[in-house]
């Protein structure tokens, strides 16, 4: 119990924090930029925006960004888990008061300085809130059913849906700021794609005398199975017993110390893996 009250407690700070910098980062980056950000919350600021150009009407951010998130949210409860689901809600609900209330403050008017650093501090944002197994909302709950679904990074996909919104802001309120946009975008996924590897995979290659050890290593730490090879050193033409797994790449680090933990003398060769067909398992969100 008290274990789980303290994981809940350091979720909690992590999406306040995260939602603290993504408030931060609209008000001063983003707005400064006037750049749309992508996702939903790309879509409610090209909705604020046409609201105000072509009717004069002048949006306010909340409603607009939690009636879009209606639908992510759904899909949410319904395939990914409710305690995710509501600690994203959270994000959501912090993510958009604080936008509403936080005053906007300009760094530099430097556009591309912006969507470049804009960038990174999003995609932190974001990468802070799925380490803490919840999202900033939106698109990202789309992200997060596919790469369970179909064993996939899915994050690229959601940048393609993100670039089409943004070639539609192109065509209403012209190119420049579209397009620069699209760097913020793809910045921002880079950083995503640095900071959380849940849903990439690392091949495992290890050559040990331990095998039944290690292989009982990486499935206490990663819940995962091997398969073990007979093999034959060159030097001293021993015989020598390769183990093979593969791993989430968040998990490939702890995986790796339990193995020379049980094999100190353990050759371990960890290899990016592009692309996996087969059953894999991968720990659901609660």
């Amino acid at each position: 119990m008290h274990f789980e009250l303290k994981r809940d407690l350091l979720t909690i700070g992590a999406i306040v924090l995260s939602s603290l910098v993504m408030a931060v980062n609209l008000n001063t980056f983003v707005l400064t930029g006037d750049l749309y950000p992508g996702g939903v919350t790309g879509l409610t600021v090209l909705i604020q925006r046409s609201a105000r150009m072509f009717l004069g009407l002048h949006l306010p951010y909340t409603p607009v960004n939690l009636l879009l998130n209606a639908i992510p949210i759904y899909i949410g409860f319904r395939y990914i888990g409710r305690k995710f689901t509501l600690y994203s809600c959270l994000c959501i609900v912090l993510t958009a008061m604080l936008t509403d209330i936080m005053p906007s403050y300009v760094i530099t008017y430097d556009i591309l300085l912006i969507s470049v650093f804009g960038g990174v501090i999003n995609g932190l944002a974001v990468s802070l809130c799925l380490l803490a197994d919840a999202t900033t909302g939106g698109t990202d709950f789309i992200a997060v059913y596919i790469s369970q679904r179909k064993g996939i990074d899915s994050w690229n996909i959601i940048l393609c849906f993100n670039i089409v919104i943004l070639l539609i802001a192109g065509a209403l309120f012209g190119w420049e700021i579209s397009l620069y946009s699209m760097i913020f975008q793809y910045v921002s996924i880079q950083t995503l794609h640095l900071l959380y590897k849940k849903y990439q995979r690392t091949s495992l290659l290890i050559v040990t005398n331990k095998a039944d050890e290690v292989c009982q290593a990486i499935f206490t730490a990663s819940q995962h199975g091997a398969t073990i090879l007979t093999g034959e050193g060159s030097f001293g033409h021993r015989e020598r017993k390769l183990v093979y797994s593969v791993v989430s790449s968040d998990e490939s680090k702890k995986v790796i110390h339990a193995v020379k933990k049980e094999d100190p003398e353990a050759f371990v060769n960890a290899i990016r893996t592009e692309e996996l067909s087969g059953r894999f398992y991968q720990r659901h969100m609660e």
